[in-house]
């Protein structure tokens, strides 16, 4: 109850802020929007930025003094981001993503086309230029687009005094990192040191000897989608990224891994749901119509195969015309059951709990809740055709396709991800359509087909 009770304070907080905003703009009052936006933290100041029209926000840009930083840039949604940025002065651009590290350059870059590419770059230091570029070469959703190139680095045979004096002397070091990482002559990565052990420990001990047992290196051409289930695997902080020769090519941290997690989640939901997998709230009429369009078309035609099913069954619904009213419920059940497995299934993929090792057995324990399910339910529809419509024999009918029709869909649910997942494709991509089909489909020729058989 306090969960909910804070979060209705904070969207109370938002909405306030928004309005106090939008007042500020309306009487061109800078010093308003500087005092409400300044001491806000960047994603509250990107969430702000996502619910105003184009029109206000490109007027509380062009007067907010304060003006958008790199952090602000890094969180606002990619749908917006290149508006943001066009709307910007190159200075204000220039002076926010140079203080970005390279992996939150390369992530802004990615949503935007060639002309504001350049503005970016063009932004840039030449030494972070090349850094940036480097990385835009590595093939798109790899570790060589996720990593940064700013690290900390040590020889292996150094002390722990050692390295400490450097730290202290260095002229620049990253703004976080959570890891010193052992390199050996050929600048190849051989292990790594927590910064809390290496300042609990004596200055004469080692580095190698101190270094975690969880250690291991991922390579620039890996997809980032290994790599966010390795750090959540192997619960690991940073990762070390090696090149094609195995040399230190720069360091993927936890926060891009988990952001990783977190779209590969709602990709996965959007593509459940059928609006195309980079949808987004921000997005206009035209560009929410083309990402829904192609699902629901493809619905139709497969709404047009359960119709040509029932069609045949057109004497048999026009003899018992009650038939006509049940029919929603065998393919309703179904369908829920469907999704229920599917659910589960998608999500097991994703996190790969759900492997060629135990698919046999997850297929036959989703058979048998299929079949319980059916069951239970069999004996609650057959009562009803009995006791309620006063045809024992049409709770039967209801019985035998309630059972039918949940086996089938507890089994769809789990063999259409796993074998679309077979072919290399994604199984959050068009399982909810073919297991919604073969629900319908198989529920009503077996309803239906079953009652002309016993009915009839």
């Amino acid at each position: 109850m306090r969960e909910t009770e804070a979060e209705r304070d904070e969207e109370a907080r938002a909405l306030d802020r928004i309005e106090a905003v939008l007042a500020a703009v309306e009487q061109q009052d800078a010093a308003a929007v500087d005092s409400i936006l300044d001491p806000l933290h960047a994603a509250d100041i990107a969430d702000l930025l996502e619910q105003l029209s184009p029109a206000n926000r490109s007027d509380l840009l062009a007067l907010w003094h304060g003006g958008i930083d790199g952090e602000v840039l890094s969180e606002i949604d990619e749908s917006i981001r290149e508006e943001v940025i066009e709307a910007l002065p190159e200075s204000v651009v220039a002076d926010a993503v140079r203080e970005l590290d390279t992996d939150d350059v390369v992530d802004i870059l990615e949503d935007l086309d060639e002309p504001a590419q350049e503005k970016i770059l063009g932004a840039l230091e030449d030494a972070d230029r090349v850094a940036v570029e480097q990385a835009m070469g590595y093939p798109e959703y790899s570790a060589g687009r996720l990593m940064q190139r700013e690290t900390v680095v040590a020889p292996e045979h150094w002390t722990v005094g050692e390295t400490i004096d450097w730290l202290r002397v260095a002229e620049w070091l990253p703004d976080q990192f959570y890891h010193i990482i052992l390199t050996d002559p050929r600048m190849r990565p051989v292990g790594y040191v927590t910064l809390g052990r290496a300042l609990s420990s004596a200055r004469d001990v080692r580095l190698k000897d101190i270094a975690e047992d969880s250690f291991r290196t991922v390579k620039a051409t890996d997809p980032e989608a290994d790599v966010a289930y390795i750090f959540n695997q192997y619960h690991l902080i940073s990762c070390p990224v090696v090149d094609e020769n195995g040399r230190l090519a720069g360091v993927i941290t936890i926060d891009d891994a988990m952001n990783v997690l977190d779209e590969e989640h709602e990709e996965d939901m959007l593509r459940l749901a059928g609006v195309g997998d980079e949808s987004s709230i921000q997005d206009g009429v035209v560009e929410t119509v083309k990402s829904r369009i192609p699902w629901l078309f493809v619905n139709l035609l497969t709404a047009n195969i359960s119709a040509f099913v029932i069609s045949r069954f057109e004497g048999t619904i026009g003899a018992i015309v009650i038939l006509a009213a049940l029919m929603p419920i065998i393919a309703s059940m179904g369908g829920i059951a469907g999704t229920q497995s599917l659910t589960i299934a998608v999500r097991a993929l994703a996190t790969r709990d759900l492997t060629g090792a135990n698919a046999l057995r997850i297929v036959r324990r989703e058979a048998m809740v299929g079949a319980i399910n059916g069951g239970a339910f069999a004996v609650l529809m057959g009562l009803v055709g009995w006791l309620v419509l006063g045809m024992p024999l049409l709770g039967v009918v209801l019985a035998l396709a309630m059972v039918i029709n949940l086996i089938v869909a507890a089994l769809a649910g789990i063999l259409v991800p796993l074998g679309l997942d077979r072919l290399g494709l994604d199984p959050a991509l068009a399982s909810g359509t073919f297991v919604m089909t073969m629900t319908d489909v198989i529920g009503f020729f077996a309803f239906l087909g079953l009652a002309s058989v016993i009915l009839l």
